[in-house]
């Protein structure tokens, strides 16, 4: 199947992004009521929610990616964490365009509808999807900004490719060598990670994520917000997306290998590889009423960066500041990379 390399304007249909079966179309599930086949199929609700952005698709390292985009100028490439995908930006996609800025979203490997892989789910080759993205964008460097799980390939792609990133922002995600830390001696932390842990069996945290309409999803993300809430809308789109086939097995991928690799040599090797200093500007945000990633356990990730440091730490936000106080936080993101232009 030939890459879509041209820009377009985004379409509500399931026709906006090519079948891969019989009634299926990577990036749609059927909408309320509708079969998977004939008919209903075309009621699919899809990745590609349309808005004043464009999606497309494009090439990098080894793999196809989808991308949504708005607006011309410096590059800020924008990565979501779990359990979202590029409609978690939404609010900075159309900020960051309205302050000159080109703002991509981009859906990681396995989610969205970007490619679903059989392998390559460490974060050393899901940074180097990242980096390749921004190239494949046909930039030289770009300010990175990454949540939870995205915030910690931002941490990766800064140590592997120092060149690229402009400027870093960190959103609910700790430093690799201070999450490895306390994954191993903080028992707080561990309780908070108990959804990884429960990730690490075979085929059962699949089967429970996409089950009665990925309801397990639609809890987590309202266990893991504070006072403000996910609106409805958000929410329903994050179940949908689960559900889109081997999206729940390729998207927590990337935790078995965080904790079956703390032992082994390749997770060792990881660990001693990110000591490296950043030398990318940082910006690093933190929910205190975050309760998956808490905040005593970000706290400290300047230890690591060579370079100006912000911590920023926002009273009543919960895992998603994103999304939780969108206005407040993209007023320090825009501040910040504004600070850090070429």
């Amino acid at each position: 199947m030939p890459l879509d390399q041209t820009p377009v304007t985004a379409q509500p249909s399931a026709d906006s992004v090519p079948d891969v079966g019989p009634g299926t179309v990577p990036g749609t599930v059927p909408g309320p009521g509708a079969e998977r086949h004939g008919e209903g199929a075309a009621e699919a609700w899809s990745i590609r929610q349309p808005g004043p952005w464009t999606h497309r698709d494009l090439a990098a390292n080894g793999a196809r990616f989808h991308i949504t985009e708005l607006g011309s100028g410096p590059l800020v490439l924008l990565v979501h964490g779990w359990p979202e995908y590029w409609w978690a930006w939404r609010h900075q996609l159309t900020a960051l365009a309205a302050a000159g800025y080109r703002a991509v979203a981009l859906d990681l490997r396995g989610i969205g509808g970007s490619d679903r892989t059989p392998r390559g789910y460490d974060p050393g080759n899901l940074a180097l999807d990242i980096t390749g993205v921004i190239r494949s964008l046909g930039e030289r460097r770009a300010h990175l900004v990454g949540h939870a799980s995205g915030g910690t390939l931002a941490w990766v792609a800064a140590v592997m490719r120092p060149s690229v990133i402009q400027s870093l922002t960190v959103v609910s995600a700790a430093h690799p060598r201070d999450l490895r830390r306390a994954l191993l001696t903080d028992r707080k932390q561990m309780a908070a990670f108990d959804h990884v842990l429960g990730f690490q069996r075979p085929w059962i945290p699949e089967r429970r994520l996409v089950a009665d309409d990925a309801a397990l999803v639609g809890r987590y993300l309202d266990e893991w917000t504070g006072p403000n809430k996910l609106d409805e809308a958000a929410v329903h789109a994050y179940r949908q997306a689960i559900q889109i086939p081997s999206t729940a097995h390729c998207s927590i991928e990337p935790y078995r290998w965080l904790l079956r690799s703390m032992a082994r040599p390749d997770g060792i090797q990881f660990a001693r590889r990110m000591k490296k200093p950043i030398t990318a500007p940082t910006l690093h945000v933190q929910g205190a009423s975050d309760p998956v990633l808490l905040p005593h356990t970000a706290l400290g990730g300047g230890e690591y960066v060579a370079a100006p440091y912000r911590w920023r730490l926002m009273p009543g936000v919960g895992h998603f500041p994103h999304e939780e106080a969108p206005e407040e936080f993209t007023a320090e993101l825009l501040d910040w990379v504004g600070r850090h232009k070429e």
